[in-house]
């Protein structure tokens, strides 16, 4: 489709992207791997394109959230190795065989479940072992008291037959807040790992400083790292801004399109509910974007969106498809005019802050219908 005709679209900057991953790998030991997270179809930049470039750009692997993102990038051409985070129903493991697929394994039951599969169909699955350090969420328990039981379990577990332990790791809470909890999950994460030794279990992959972490604290970064946000040019928190030397380039503009013009007279309510009435004679443009493509109507009535060069408020709701800009002081705007929501002058953290969530959420919310456009 012709930009041109387009209603609303996501240009994504790949340059910007092979910026962010060199200067986030001159942050790493020499020896040390890089996890890249894909997830979320790329953070809602599109995982198969952006998975590409990373193969391209040298990345040691790649992480999704589930089989099915695994599967997409597989039959989308990828061979890098895949790690699948999140749970993967054990019989479906001839799919994680089929398309060579690393699964993590988060509790003991989840593992002999796994092996038997694995068994069944005469092959061996390559697993790293999850462990909560402090996150609460999947993982093996391993604080002070449950330290000891872990190493019982994973004893267990570790010579079922079908599994091919290559890694463990753990995933920092807080890495962009607080420097004791997250020494804290550190601590634990070396605890258990010296416990594992003594029995003879030693993994050749340990990781567990995703993008806070690698920007906060290099002595984390063990054998592999994961990024993810901070991949697409975003810090996690605005204390990690000055620790990137060459500074992150985000890789996404949201971008929409002027479909009508038209001048309203003072007293006029604007959109659903008639929260905003017009103070003045107002020239209002409808924009072609909504909350169904990803813009949130929390930023109802507080957002500026940026056209033909000056700054022009959201009045009324945001709705599903449209919404609505003053744009009486913009006697120049007119129809098909393109408008910026965020990127190179509205930055998507500050869209987030108005909509009171974080950057994340509004990336990985673009609208499947919203089209990217790779831009080199």
């Amino acid at each position: 489709m012709e930009r041109e005709k387009r209603r609303a679209w996501a240009e994504i900057d790949l340059g910007s992207l092979d910026h962010n991953y060199h200067a986030l790998r001159s942050m790493l030991p020499e020896d040390c791997k890089m996890l890249c997270s894909v997830k979320a179809n790329g953070y809602g930049h599109g995982a198969l394109p952006v998975a590409k470039r990373l193969e391209r750009l040298g990345a040691d692997y790649l992480a999704v959230a589930c089989l099915e993102e695994a599967i997409q990038l597989r039959e989308g051409g990828i061979t890098l190795p895949i790690l699948i985070l999140g749970w993967t129903d054990p019989e479906l493991a001839p799919e994680l065989i089929r398309y060579k697929l690393t699964q993590s394994v988060f509790d003991g039951e989840f593992a002999l479940r796994l092996s038997q599969c694995a068994q069944r169909a005469g092959k061996t699955i390559t697993v790293h072992l999850a462990v909560d350090t402090g996150m609460s969420r999947l993982g093996f328990l391993c604080g002070e008291k449950e330290l000891a039981g872990t190493v019982e379990e994973v004893t267990r577990i570790y010579p079922l037959p079908g599994l091919a332990w290559e890694g463990i790791f753990t995933h920092f809470s807080d890495a962009d807040g607080s420097e004791e909890y997250t020494m804290l999950q550190f601590t634990r994460f070396l605890d258990l790992l010296k416990a594992l030794e003594k029995q003879n279990i030693k993994f050749k992959i340990r990781h567990c400083a995703a993008s806070a972490a690698v920007l906060n604290y290099p002595c984390t970064c063990l054998d592999m790292v994961r990024p993810g946000i901070a991949l697409y040019g975003h810090y996690p928190h605005p204390s990690c801004e000055d620790l990137s030397e060459d500074g992150l380039r985000p890789l996404m503009t949201l971008k929409t399109r002027v479909v009508s013009v038209k001048t309203v007279p003072a007293g006029t309510p604007v959109s659903y509910g008639r929260t905003h009435v017009l103070e003045r004679e107002t020239r209002l443009a409808v924009l072609s974007v909504g909350y169904g493509d990803g813009l949130p109507r929390g930023c109802s009535d507080k957002l500026r969106v940026w056209m033909s060069g000056q700054w022009a408020p959201i009045v009324g709701r945001i709705c599903m498809d449209l919404c609505m800009a003053d744009v009486t002081d913009l006697p120049q705007v007119c129809q098909g005019d393109e408008t910026e929501i965020w990127g190179g002058h509205a930055a998507v953290e500050e869209v987030a802050r108005l909509a009171g969530t974080i950057q994340y959420e509004l990336l990985c919310g673009v609208g499947k219908r919203v089209p990217r456009v790779y831009l080199e």
